[in-house]
Formats: C-alpha cells, structure tokens, sequence
C-alpha cells in the first residue's frame, strides 16, 4: 500500500462522536483539531450502530462486546487490536502505530507485540491513572491491573502521559525497562456556552432542582469513593453556607450512594441535591459557568478532564490537595485538606470573597488552560509524536 498516509489506529476509548468520558472527548478532539492531513486516524468504537462509519476524517469501526462485567472492557481492547493487526496486514500497511489507551491488556500484549514486530507495527500507551488504586475494585482485581500496568509499560515502544506526575511514576516505578516516555497533556475547552440566561432548556434545569445562579458549588464526575465525595458532602453539611451543593454524577442503582446515605445522611441536609447526569454540553457547560464554585476531590490518576473544564468555565476553583491537582491549576485555585474541618472552613472562608478576588483567581485558572492546555496545541504535540517515526 502507498506510504503517502500515516495510519495510526486508537483504541481503548468507547469511541466517536464523543458522548461522555476522558478518552473519548480526546478522541474526539484529536480528530477534530487534525492539522496535518497525511495521518490518517483509525478508531475502535465499543457497540456502534454501524459497522464502517467515517467522524472528524477518521475511519471508525465497530467493535461488538457482550456484557461480560468487569472483563468487558479487556474484551473489546484485545477484539479492537485483533481488528487493527489483521487490517494492517490484509492492506500491507507500513510503519503503522497502534495506540492503546489505558493499561488493560498486559497479560495479552506480548502475544500480540510478537505479531505486530513482524508488521513494523509500532506500539504507542497511555498509562492513565492508576487503576489498581481504585477503591471500586477487590484485592484480585487490582492485582490484575498492576501486573496489567507492569506489561504494558514493558512492551511499549512509547509511553504518552498526560500527567508530569504520571510520568515520574513510570520512570521511577518501571526504571527496569527503561521506558521511553513523554509527556502531553489533555486538553479543555474554554469558549463559552452558547446557551443565554434566559434559555428554557436552562430556565426549566434551574426550576426542576430548585436551584439558582451563582447560589450553589458544584462537582461533576464519576461517582466513585477515590474522588472524596464522602468527605465533601460531610464537610459540606458542616459549614455554614447558604448556598447549595449540586452534584451532577450517575447514582442510579449505585452501592456506594446507598452506603453515603447511611454514612452521612446526606437528604436531611437540602442543600445537597444529587441531579443525576447532564449530557447536553452546551447545558452542562453553562452550568459550570454559573456556579459559584466548584469542588474537585479526586486523588487518583492523572491529568483529570473535569477538573480542566472547571478550571475553563467556574470562576472559583477548590481543590482537594495532591500532587496532581497542583500541577494542573497552579496558582489558579484554592486547595484543601481531607482531615475534619479542611473543606468546611475554607467553603465558609470563600463565601466571603470579594468579586476582586474571584475575578483574580479565575483569570489564573483560565490562562492556565489556554497557555498549556489547549486542544490546538496538544494535537499539534500529538501529530509530531505519530509522524516523528516516519
């Protein structure tokens, strides 16, 4: 096949158009912000309508996954691979990049490696997080994501972080297979929303949750123990604010959300309204926008994409204190401890501030995401990183 095109195949996300979730709004983004039009993109797409379709240039195929639980996912990476390694032979592509993101088919990866050194096929990673922290799992299964983790690192020709924090770990922890890393980061968005003021779509949000611009924080994400929202709604129910916490997050049929109730009992405080999901991104954003401030409790993992849509949108930022929070918002927000009265005080703390002081903080975090993460930039440094082999 002509060498014209440089074919570089994506999987490990759920796939384009971009519904919801971090690696997806990359994809989505990477094909979208696309400047140099002799890389051609392939994306695996978990459970779509359709076989073939083409979004944003890229060439997208479907991969169908049973509903195996938790091994669902390992299932559709080692069946997007398999796809990608029998198209790159059956067109004799050459020099071609597979990039794996998220580390869940290490036990796997050395059959297929074998397989793709045959092709020339070049094998690109990104680590993500760290899986094997996250409370969700039971001690067998975070054993497996380790170890997953460990071969993925071993048989990567490169290793995309998107964290500095994440890159030091692979370097430090893995300093046995010399991996060749680099660091990119992930993008957000900080046009505002088109939505109005007076927009019914928003107007109708506001009265379903009994809630008001500018009288309420916010946090959006998964709702999972690691990202703190114990201690959040604990610390929130202790401060004095009059304002509500509005969580935007998928509770339904959740263990965890049943065990918070019990824990903290949460629905006797009506400031605390759990909203359920906001698909709509144009709602969502506004909706940023309008907070008065917003929480981030995540503590694991690396680059998060929540926390870079708020510090592009919510004028004041409060971040809970870790290493990779601070390396993302700077000087662009407040941070806070886990321990009791941490988050509390400093919720009554910022209730004061004057506008000056809002307006100060939240030029830092906007500059902070237009200087270093922006998705023009990022493609850019992505694109150099697929065609610097060629």
């Amino acid at each position: 096949m002509s060498s014209e095109k440089k074919h570089v195949f994506i999987i490990g996300s759920k796939g384009i158009p971009a519904q919801y979730g971090g690696f997806e709004t990359f994809v989505e983004k990477l094909t979208e912000y696309q400047k140099d039009e002799s890389i051609q993109y392939y994306v695996a797409c978990m459970n779509a309508k359709r076989k073939r379709f083409k979004h944003n240039g890229a060439k997208c195929f479907n991969v169908t996954v049973p509903d195996v639980g938790p091994a669902k996912a390992v299932y559709y990476d080692i069946a997007a691979l398999k796809w990608c390694i029998g198209y790159i032979k059956a067109h004799d592509i050459q020099d071609a990049v597979i990039y794996v993101l998220a580390c869940r088919i290490g036990p796997f990866i050395g059959h297929f490696k074998k397989q793709m050194d045959k092709l020339g096929v070049h094998l690109y990673v990104n680590p993500d997080g760290h899986e094997w922290l996250r409370a969700k799992w039971n001690g067998l299964i975070k054993k497996y994501w380790k170890i997953s983790e460990k071969l993925m690192v071993k048989h990567a020709e490169l290793l995309i972080c998107d964290s500095m924090n994440i890159e030091k770990y692979i370097q430090e922890e893995y300093k046995q297979y010399t991996p060749n890393t680099t660091f990119i980061a992930y993008g957000a968005d900080i046009t505002k929303s088109k939505l109005r003021d007076d927009d019914q779509k928003l107007v109708d949000w506001y009265k379903k949750f009994n809630v008001k611009p500018k009288e309420f924080y916010l946090v959006v994400g998964r709702f999972v123990p690691e990202n703190n929202y114990e201690t959040m709604v604990r610390e929130f129910m202790n401060s004095d604010t009059d304002k509500d916490f509005v969580l935007i997050t998928n509770v339904e049929q959740n263990k965890f959300y049943e065990e918070l109730r019990e824990k903290t009992g949460f629905e006797k405080d009506k400031r605390i309204k759990f909203v359920g999901t906001v698909y709509d991104q144009e709602l969502l954003k506004k909706i940023r926008e309008d907070a008065y401030g917003y929480f981030h409790g995540h503590e694991v993992g690396g680059t998060n994409p929540s926390l870079l849509e708020a510090l592009g949108s919510t004028q004041l930022n409060l971040l809970l204190d870790v290493g990779f929070n601070r390396e993302v918002a700077e000087d662009g927000a407040i941070y806070w401890k886990k321990g009791n009265g941490g988050l509390s005080g400093l919720i009554d703390e910022v209730d004061k501030l004057q506008e000056e002081q809002i307006k100060k903080l939240e030029g830092k975090a906007k500059n902070r995401i237009k200087t270093s993460y922006n998705w023009a930039k990022i493609t850019e440094l992505y694109e150099a990183s697929f065609l610097e082999l060629f």
